[in-house]
């Protein structure tokens, strides 16, 4: 099992969350603005990166058609989109029900809001609004540095999503040391826990001055 799948599925066993993640990444990675369409759905997996531009969500359409994506994450930036909704319930099915995927995260809006509340699609997005993109072809070429520097930034990449918005762990840091890191921060958790739910002891003797790591180290 190669590492990113064995940090996907110890996130999804263990259902971390994206505070947690986020700590592991130095308290970082959290893509700002963008939150759940509908509560209590929680996601992780491989990003698979698609934009739409300049007021046109053709480039999404395209995308899909010629390399169909299953079984991940997908995001949808909006690159110069004018606050336009990017896409919304017939695009969201497709990705979701049809095509098999975990989670939609759109960097922008999403039209059709009341569908995909009614439906309780898995969305993490910038908001809602009924005025959508066209559906035109476009000339990307203004803005093929922006794109290619953000698909190599998140392509590949693992997203987080649960209540709390979502996190990204970068490629580069899907490693059997940040495995590790994951698998420490759960097990920190469980004995933060067991200090104030069982021993009564505050937060501030556990959290901040940790002193189960006194007693642990009077007993070796």
């Amino acid at each position: 099992m190669e590492i990113k799948e064995k940090i996907i599925n110890y996130i999804k066993r263990n259902r971390v969350s994206t505070t947690e993640v986020a700590d592991c990444l130095g308290k970082s990675g959290v893509l700002e603005g963008l939150l759940p369409l509908n509560p209590r759905h929680f996601a992780v997996g491989e990003i698979r990166y698609l934009y739409a531009i300049q007021e046109s969500n053709w480039p999404v359409h395209e995308a899909l058609d010629r390399d169909p994506v299953t079984d991940q994450v997908v995001f949808i930036d909006g690159i110069d989109v004018n606050n336009r909704a990017i896409i919304g319930d017939i695009v969201s099915k497709y990705i979701l029900l049809y095509l098999g995927n975990r989670a939609i995260i759109c960097s922008g809006k999403m039209r059709d809001a009341h569908i995909l509340l009614k439906e309780n699609y898995p969305i993490w997005c910038g908001g809602v609004s009924p005025v959508g993109c066209f559906n035109t072809p476009v000339d990307e070429t203004e803005f093929a540095r922006t794109i290619a520097e953000r698909r190599d930034e998140l392509q590949g990449s693992v997203a987080v999503c649960d209540d709390s918005g979502v996190v990204v762990i970068p490629k580069q840091m899907l490693t059997e040391e940040f495995y590790q890191k994951l698998v420490a921060i759960e097990e920190q958790e469980d004995i933060w826990y067991d200090c104030v739910d069982r021993r009564k002891w505050s937060t501030y003797k556990t959290i901040c001055l940790k002193d189960y790591l006194k007693e642990k180290a009077g007993h070796e």
